[in-house]
């Protein structure tokens, strides 16, 4: 199976342009195409990685890939399924970011000569001149065409800001310079882009002529593009030290049932005859599946070794035996007070990202220390719930985390 036909299968492919001729270019090797990362985090999420796969996936079929960093389109802020204006950043933050995004990127693209580009769009609309980006492109670019885009029409009631009304212009632009510069023929971007994209594909046509082949793909609807890296309303990093190995391991065995062969067959580079035969899974065998999906993802963000410990810690820990070697673990170094109240526990160990999410857990009986579910938000937790130097926090029924104490 050729790769553009590979990725209909894998159900990646959601609206396109040109489809003859992306099919083409595609399986001939011949398509430079870029996809763009706006850094508004110091770490890529589980849900960048329909875009690192698909990325690597065209690269081992012989196109170059573009890994676009936003380090000006994030300081303007992307609309897009958002009801508020996103926070803004300074230069500072967003250099950052986009170093940590360049770390992590490496693991799933080769970089090079001959190879993929990471580039930044700071690069150039920083230096750009308002009036004459204006009568470069303004003409191109219809306001009423540009209201009906989804991506503003779901922000009118509660107002849209001109500074991201801004933004489809500077996307636009993006891929108009990165097809004058490196020859970049072909976009990929999330569903929820589409309106976005196209107002590249149209202003290169409309500066270059109908002769100027520009090519928009878009994969994946946007709400399973939102669903993948969340859960528990915290995104699933891929950085360790915000979420480890294990927990990365434990996101992904316990997704849906209904979305375990979907995400492996997005995901994953195993062969599509072998996820074929798990399309008639079911009980244990579908949690055999997510099995699979946990550990070839976690391999691939993490290395083998840490994908092995991961799962040997997961089956250990709902065994008999409890081990708890591999549960992520934070250590309350001297616990010089002698005391911590849940809610505090709760946002040290991360498990919770505030004390008012940690309450409403608690109300809701979602917390468990030890094999005590924890009703009373205010719970002091003291060196008598240590059992042995340790205690065990749960989420939910999945996730788990030690504390430790000298």
């Amino acid at each position: 199976m050729r790769i553009y036909e590979e990725l209909v299968a894998r159900g990646l492919i959601a609206q396109v342009t040109n489809e003859e001729e992306i099919r083409t270019m595609i399986n001939a090797g011949k398509a430079t195409f870029y996809i763009g990362f706006d850094c508004t985090a110091d770490s890529l999420t589980a849900g960048h990685f329909m875009a690192l796969t698909l990325m690597k996936r065209l690269q081992m079929a012989g196109n170059r890939p573009i890994a676009l960093i936003g380090g000006g389109t994030t300081m303007i802020g992307d609309p897009s399924g958002r009801t508020d204006m996103r926070k803004m950043l300074s230069k500072e933050d967003i250099d950052h970011n986009a170093a940590c995004f360049k770390r992590q990127m490496e693991s799933f693209i080769e970089f090079g000569e001959g190879k993929a580009l990471m580039l930044n769009n700071a690069d150039w609309l920083l230096d750009l001149n308002y009036v004459k980006l204006l009568q470069e492109v303004g003409a191109c670019f219809s306001v009423n065409n540009m209201l009906r885009a989804e991506c503003y029409k779901q922000r009118m009631e509660k107002g849209l800001s001109f500074l991201e009304f801004n933004y489809m212009i500077m996307q636009s632009y993006d891929f108009y310079h990165l097809f004058q510069t490196h020859g970049c023929n072909m976009q990929f971007g999330g569903d929820d882009q589409w309106s976005n994209m196209l107002g590249g594909t149209e202003l290169i046509r409309r500066k270059l002529g109908k002769d100027a082949h520009a090519m928009t793909i878009t994969l994946l609807t946007d709400s399973q593009g939102r669903k993948m890296g969340k859960t528990a309303g915290n995104a699933v990093w891929l950085d360790p030290q915000k979420t480890s190995p294990f927990d990365f391991y434990q996101y992904w065995r316990n997704v849906d049932d209904a979305d375990v062969l979907r995400c492996i067959r997005m995901l994953t580079f195993l062969p599509l005859s072998e996820i074929e035969e798990m399309e008639h899974w079911e009980g244990s065998k579908l949690n055999e599946a997510k099995e699979i999906l946990a550990f070839e993802l976690t391999k691939m963000v993490h290395g083998d070794t840490e994908a092995q410990k991961a799962q040997e810690g997961a089956r250990a820990l709902f065994s008999n035996g409890g081990n708890t070697e591999n549960m992520p673990t934070t250590s309350l170094n001297g616990f010089s007070e002698k005391e911590i109240s849940i809610l505090d526990l709760l946002v040290k160990t991360a498990l919770t990202a505030s004390k008012g999410e940690g309450r409403r857990l608690v109300q809701q009986g979602g917390i468990t220390l030890n094999d005590e579910k924890i009703s009373d938000i205010g719970r002091i937790v003291t060196e008598k719930d240590f059992q042995d130097g340790q205690l065990i926090l749960k989420k939910g029924k999945k996730v788990f985390h030690k504390v430790t104490i000298d």
